[in-house]
């Protein structure tokens, strides 16, 4: 079956086994055609699936036509957009790798490795096309609010966006796997809780997780639940801790400058907005809370 197939495909990806990998994609996106199966869904993943295999061998172009098929099935895919950027960064296509990493940080604006393309493709269309490089770029597209995950609760990462390596301070969290699988379950636990509105009971579940592991989302999820729950205090020392572990990270700027005007500290909420607006000029909520501050 193409679930099967797919599976298999993604155990030969995870030995590093890419064309063959590759090879049982397809073999599963032929089975769900030839079954006119419309499954959106599950070709996009397969197609997005074959082009990480692209990617890994070095097959760039093959990569975005997958990607661009993927991103055609079910618009604003994450995995996809990272894809395509990262094979358009490989052939040097610097706007169009720029316009992926933005539409990317639209969707989901925690996941690290688009703030790091972003910047890295600023650098080099300043050095290609000087200070005027933005006039030269395509439209970046509008991600609508349905695909947004921003305000929101975090799902689980994307791979590669958080992963405990990028977060952990060396040395400090010499962690168990289980440790951190435990650390990643209590916090969906609280994700969860989230959903259904019981910030209280998410807040416990939230610092279980983090005894296990200091991570950015958690604390900024757990900032959010103490925001809903009038714990200002609370919440801008969560924002703190996440900042010491992602210093841009544009939740934890957004949430602190919340906390910091629920209690008059204006002077310093308006800064934390400044900052975000440095990585996200066009952030509307941001924009929005700055209007109200420099009325309060």
């Amino acid at each position: 079956s193409p679930g099967a197939l797919r599976r298999a495909g993604n155990e030969e990806f995870r030995r590093g086994q890419y064309s063959p990998a590759a090879a049982l994609y397809s073999r599963a996106l032929e089975q769900l055609e030839a079954s006119g199966d419309a499954a959106a869904e599950e070709r996009s993943v397969l197609l997005a699936n074959r082009a990480a295999c692209h990617l890994k061998d070095g097959a760039c172009r093959l990569c975005v036509a997958d990607c661009t098929s993927a991103l055609e099935l079910v618009p604003f895919g994450i995995k996809p957009l990272l894809r395509r950027a990262a094979a358009y960064e490989a052939l040097e296509r610097y706007s169009l790798a720029y316009v992926d990493y933005k539409t990317a940080l639209q969707v989901d604006c925690s996941v690290q490795a688009a703030h790091d393309g972003v910047n890295r493709m600023t650098k080099a269309l300043l050095e290609k096309d000087g200070v005027n490089w933005r006039q030269k770029l395509p439209p970046i597209p509008t991600v609508p609010v349905s695909a947004q995950t921003r305000w929101s609760v975090p799902s689980a990462q994307a791979p590669g966006a958080n992963t405990p390596s990028a977060t952990a301070p060396q040395g400090e969290q010499d962690q168990t796997a289980a440790g951190m699988e435990r650390a990643r379950t209590l916090k969906e636990e609280g994700n969860e809780l989230v959903k259904k509105g019981n910030h209280k009971k998410a807040v416990e579940k939230y610092s279980q997780s983090l005894k296990l592991n200091k991570e950015c989302t958690t604390y900024t999820n757990r900032a959010l639940c103490y925001l809903t729950l009038k714990q200002y205090k609370e919440a801008a020392q969560d924002c703190t801790e996440a900042l010491k572990l992602d210093p841009k990270n544009v939740k934890a700027l957004y949430r602190r400058a919340q906390a910091l005007k629920e209690l008059k500290d204006y002077k310093s909420s308006i800064a934390d907005i400044k900052s975000l607006l440095k990585t996200e000029p066009k952030n509307t909520a941001a924009l929005r809370l700055l209007q109200e501050l420099s009325r309060a």
